[in-house]
């Protein structure tokens, strides 16, 4: 997987250029296209996970010819994003702390801002050296083991905090909390307004609310999920910050997905200022997966391809561009007309 990587990234980016490549992987059709040509099970979780790391590895190799870097991974790994970010800037004399907050803020909305029962295991950032960059993100529902996948790219990105997914490919639900939905605006603006009140006015407003008649069918958190004394921290050091926006309001460490709720439960009640709960999942993914489905890896046909399109690589850096042409003119036969 790691050597046809290394050879379809070579040939992406000679092709369309790093631009092009991120722009691809941005795509979760592509990107499960991608997987499956790599050989990984079509309709499993472990395709995401398994083809960023191919990527990633074969960017070890190629990385640096093409322009084109990968941080991140799965599980503790994923938290180390922001390390490695910087210490590849660092040696290509890039500004690593816009790479980093995209990489902070691109998980934290996908954990705490849109709240859909999806717990975030792994992140992976790639980025070129202007600084374009995209993310592929997923997570897993811990009750029906399904997976769902965050896509993210830098390119026509205006806000981190409304409608900022390039797709989000799972299984639709009904009752969620995202305050990223251009719908959820009156939140947005609530929030900041709230958390630049004096701590001890909000927090006496929470204690209040669990004693409110709550319907049953309330769609973005019970009282019990709020807890006035852990909120208590979070309100005094927004206090402090004081932040003009909501971003930087979600920017704030320490900020989680409960503290979240629980503001926006007194956007609604208090000021009658909904989130959404709109879900973003467009595309249906992630049912599972066995071995062997739709058939088994053939080998010996894995090896060719990986061959042809090292042999097209190597004829290209010396100036005979025949064999990519070729592939090119095979993409435009079998490509649906105008």
């Amino acid at each position: 997987m790691v050597a046809l990587s290394e050879a379809i990234l070579w040939t992406l980016a000679d092709s369309f250029g790093t631009r092009g490549v991120l722009e691809r992987l941005s795509d979760p059709h592509w990107f499960q296209a991608l997987g499956c040509l790599l050989g990984f099970d079509w309709h499993s979780s472990g395709l995401t996970t398994t083809t960023c790391g191919a990527l990633k590895e074969a960017l070890k190799s190629v990385g640096r010819e093409l322009g084109i870097f990968a941080a991140g991974g799965k599980g503790a790994t994923s938290r180390r994003t922001p390390e490695e970010l910087r210490s590849i800037s660092e040696t290509l004399g890039l500004e690593p702390e816009p790479l980093i907050y995209a990489s902070r803020m691109t998980a934290k909305v996908d954990s705490a801002c849109l709240q859909d029962g999806y717990q975030i295991y792994h992140h992976v950032f790639f980025f070129d050296r202007t600084g374009r960059w995209c993310v592929v993100q997923q997570g897993m529902d811990p009750t029906t083991r399904m997976a769902r996948r965050y896509h993210w790219i830098s390119e026509g990105l205006s806000s981190f905090v409304e409608e900022p997914h390039k797709a989000v490919v799972g299984k639709r639900r009904d009752a969620i909390l995202n305050l990223v939905a251009k719908e959820a605006a009156p939140a947005r603006e609530t929030i900041p307004e709230i958390v630049a009140r004096p701590p001890e006015r909000t927090l006496a407003e929470l204690e209040k609310i669990p004693s409110l008649a709550m319907p049953r069918r309330h769609r973005i958190v019970s009282a019990a999920d709020l807890t006035p004394k852990g909120m208590k921290k979070v309100l005094l050091s927004l206090y402090e910050r004081a932040p003009v926006d909501f971003e930087e309001v979600l920017a704030t460490p320490g900020l989680g997905p409960k503290s979240l709720r629980a503001l926006s439960l007194v956007s609604e009640l208090i000021w009658g200022a909904p989130a959404s709960v709109r879900d973003p999942a467009r595309f249906a993914y992630a049912h599972g997966g066995k071995d062997g489905t739709p058939y088994p890896v053939d080998k010996h046909t894995y090896d060719k391809t990986i061959s042809s399109l090292r042999k097209a690589i190597l004829q290209a850096k010396v100036g005979r561009r025949d064999r990519l042409e070729a592939l090119r003119r095979l993409h435009r036969l079998f490509s649906p007309g105008p």
